[in-house]
């Protein structure tokens, strides 16, 4: 990792508001793409999904889903169970931050992708959590990310079959919405 991207994660954790913003911005651009350093700061990462600052757990857990393209030894394979618990954070800001980037783990490949929608499937058909309407429809949208890059019909049969388990009818009616 070259200096410049190291001193965008020190500023990622610390400067001012408009410093942090403007390195998070840089980060995920920067690993949008793979990039051979994602081992140099995964360890870290993994230790920030427990942060004390909300932030940093959001932040760290968003860094972790777009390195995942960028993961050769598939450690995501075992660590994603960590990451999936930012998902279900205290702060409902920093879990659904997290959730809506959770699809990147899964273009990293078919076992990833596998993983993702086991996790997502089974999360979509818990109803007793908080703000769960707006969990399901994170869940759907992840579901549409992956089915765009895949274009396999699988993805968006499973969508379309959890969206058939939905009662209410404004609701099955606005998750369909993604998929037209």
């Amino acid at each position: 990792m070259d200096g410049q991207m190291e001193l965008e994660f020190e500023k990622s954790k610390s400067g001012d508001k408009e410093e942090r913003y403007e390195a998070y911005q840089t980060i995920l651009e920067a690993t949008d793409q793979k990039v051979d350093w994602a081992y140099e700061v995964w360890d870290q990462l993994l230790e920030d999904l427990t942060h004390k600052d909300n932030h940093q757990r959001s932040r760290a857990a968003q860094y972790l889903a777009n390195l995942a393209k960028s993961d050769p030894e598939m450690r995501m394979m075992n660590d994603f169970p960590m990451l999936w618990e930012v998902t279900k954070d205290e702060k409902f800001v920093t879990a659904r931050h997290s959730l809506q980037s959770i699809w990147k783990v899964g273009i990293a490949g078919t076992p990833q992708k596998e993983m993702v929608m086991e996790y997502m499937v089974e999360r979509f058909k818990g109803t007793d959590e908080k703000n769960y309407t707006l969990i399901r429809n994170d869940i759907l949208q992840n579901m549409r990310n992956l089915y765009d890059h895949y274009n396999e019909e699988s993805i968006k049969q499973t969508a379309l079959d959890l969206i058939e388990t939905v009662d209410d009818k404004k609701y099955k009616k606005k998750y369909m919405g993604i998929w037209k």
